[in-house]
């Protein structure tokens, strides 16, 4: 089974990516899904410890949070190093999944897929990617997004250009959805013959 890295900047349109995928019936991890169930009541109370004041009724207040985050952004790691184990794991069971169902392809969406490190974890890695201009009205759109916010989120990413030097697969989604969906059922033609061993360096055990 071929192992295949999606991701990109914030506002790049990973969602529309990753919905193609799953239309032509390749599954996909929602990293970012999945770290909103963690927040929901599982990490909750560590959390909580680790930055009093961020919970609310049993969960993660995801504003309350990031505004402790922005006045301390050398903080990050320590909510990485609580979150990304539990998120990995979530990886690992469904890949073991995917790969039991006899998947040719499974997708990781993950958003700081190059940023920490996980190249090697996947056979080819797929970046979307858009604009500065188109990014940024996307971005500040979304409710509850602030200037503040979109440049701290923006600080912790690489640089786009190094993004795309160092995918396998680059995706310019600052077009329609069909031009995006093209693209990706291209990408998908291309993807099929390539040699697969991540899985079992990587996934299996």
């Amino acid at each position: 089974m071929l192992v295949v890295g999606l991701t990109g900047s914030i506002g790049m349109g990973k969602s529309t990516a990753a919905a193609r995928f799953r239309a032509r019936g390749i599954g996909v991890f929602d990293a970012d899904a999945e770290v909103h169930r963690l927040y929901a009541g599982p990490l909750a109370d560590e959390i909580e410890k680790a930055f009093p004041g961020s919970c609310t009724g049993g969960a993660v207040d995801r504003t309350k949070l990031s505004e402790q985050l922005i006045a301390a952004p050398h903080r990050f790691k320590e909510l990485e190093a609580i979150v990304h184990p539990r998120v990995h794991e979530a990886e690992r069971h469904f890949l073991q999944a995917e790969n039991a169902h006899g998947a040719a392809i499974a997708v990781l969406e993950v958003p700081l897929f190059l940023e920490v490190g996980r190249d090697a974890h996947v056979d080819a890695i797929v970046v979307v990617t858009a604009s500065a201009e188109v990014q940024r009205q996307r971005v500040l759109a979304r409710a509850g997004m602030t200037e503040a916010k979109f440049e701290a989120v923006v600080a912790r990413q690489l640089p786009e250009a190094e993004k795309r030097a160092r995918a396998d697969f680059v995706v310019d989604t600052s077009g329609s959805v069909e031009s995006c969906n093209s693209q990706i059922d291209i990408i998908i033609t291309r993807l099929l013959p390539l040699s697969a061993t991540a899985y079992e360096q990587f996934w299996r055990a």
